[in-house]
């Protein structure tokens, strides 16, 4: 079990709590993103449904459909970037398409897909929108699956590029920045459901970006979990989890990984042993290699990033500066510029212990956020988000520590 999380002290952790009795049914999983944390949750979720050894080659009814994703048992909540490691996969099956390969590429592209389950979409408006393009996702998606990796078309390779294409749609219109309390309503009512196997699970992804209600459903839910039912929330950071939450949790913290660790994780699961990139990027490596896929990649963006952090916040012409250096943040990569500031940010606050520090950056990953959001959710205007942010950054925020 836990055989393709490399190097993190957690999944040996977790192993000895499963093997021992000793699991709890409701943990945090917290560290940096590209930790393994994700991955982790998901197989921990395959080992507790398993019906045989828990290796990850089982071949018993429940590890088939968790490896795909398909698990009845299994449901996904919260906001995480897709569409860059869906293309990575995408590229990775195309270049040598092999059936592990292709369950790469696969799982990649569920890890989307069952973000809207029927027991979360059912009331959700912002979901309904976009139903026609899940209909043809999972369409798409199953004209995949039946698809032999050994017999080279080029009609795969235009299913391949519709999936991402199709995805990246889906991921923009309809993943929501913060986690209706809708959501976590309807997760609560899909826990007390009975279970197709041994157990159910339900993974909360970023559980940070909740509001106060969300945080009050979810908490009922905490105090008196199903007995049938594991409950994984995840987090960059542990002090991110309001205290009544988190006093429920037991904490598994995942570390960075080592350069050598980063490298293994690429070459066992992604194929890219060579990948090279600037080393003086404060993201991980993986990250960098996620974003290599994209149009305005983390590699074209981090310079800028850097540049932006270090601005006194004069609005106007910061602003006027920022969307001439940015092409207008064109392909949809404000988002994912104001991620790398935050990254950026957070790196300097671990060097510097800093409480005041600290405290600045959990404001300035508010304003972050509501940046995010008054874009990707409201449909507000780069320009009218990014000089409002200016504003905040400049008014509300002792950048000196005075």
């Amino acid at each position: 079990m836990f055989e393709n999380i490399i190097e993190q002290a957690a999944a040996s952790q977790l192993q000895n709590d499963i093997l021992a009795g000793t699991l709890p049914q409701s943990i945090l999983f917290f560290g940096h993103s590209e930790s393994g944390k994700g991955s982790a949750a998901l197989e921990l979720a395959r080992v507790l449904s398993c019906e045989q050894d828990a290796s990850w080659k089982c071949k018993c009814f429940s590890c088939e459909r968790h490896r795909y994703l398909q698990s009845d048992d299994l449901l996904v909540l919260g906001k995480k970037n897709f569409s860059a490691e869906i293309a990575a996969c995408c590229s990775v099956f195309l270049q040598n398409p092999l059936p592990g390969t292709k369950l790469l590429f696969f799982r990649s592209l569920r890890k989307l897909q069952i973000r809207f389950s029927p027991f979360v979409a059912e009331n959700d408006p912002k979901i309904s929108k976009i139903s026609s393009q899940l209909q043809s996702l999972d369409e798409k998606l199953n004209d995949f699956y039946s698809i032999d990796p050994a017999v080279e078309s080029p009609a795969v390779e235009k299913l391949c590029n519709a999936l991402v294409k199709e995805a990246a749609v889906i991921e923009e219109d309809g993943i929501s920045s913060n986690i209706p309390i809708g959501h976590i309503r309807q997760a609560s009512y899909w826990c007390r459901l009975a279970p197709a196997g041994k157990r159910k699970i339900l993974i909360i992804e970023n559980a940070d970006n909740m509001r106060d209600e969300a945080h009050n459903s979810l908490l009922k839910l905490l105090e008196e979990p199903p007995r049938e039912v594991n409950i994984v929330l995840a987090a960059q950071r542990k002090e991110s989890i309001i205290p009544t939450i988190l006093s429920r949790l037991r904490p598994y913290r995942f570390l960075n990984r080592s350069p050598e660790g980063e490298k293994e994780v690429l070459r066992r699961v992604f194929q890219s042993p060579n990948f090279t990139t600037d080393n003086t990027m404060h993201s991980s490596l993986i990250s960098r290699y996620f974003d290599s896929f994209l149009p305005a990649s983390a590699e074209k963006m981090y310079p800028l990033a850097q540049w932006f952090i270090t601005q006194d916040y004069s609005v106007s012409e910061t602003a006027k500066a920022l969307l001439a250096k940015s092409n207008n943040f064109e392909n949809d990569s404000f988002s994912r510029f104001l991620k790398i500031c935050l990254d950026l940010t957070s790196a300097e606050a671990r060097k510097a212990k800093d409480p005041q520090y600290i405290r600045y950056y959990d404001l300035y990953k508010k304003y972050i956020n509501e940046a995010v959001t008054a874009v990707d959710v409201l449909n507000q205007s780069v320009t009218i988000a990014l000089e409002a942010l200016l504003f905040k950054l400049k008014n509300k925020m002792d950048l000196n520590y005075a």
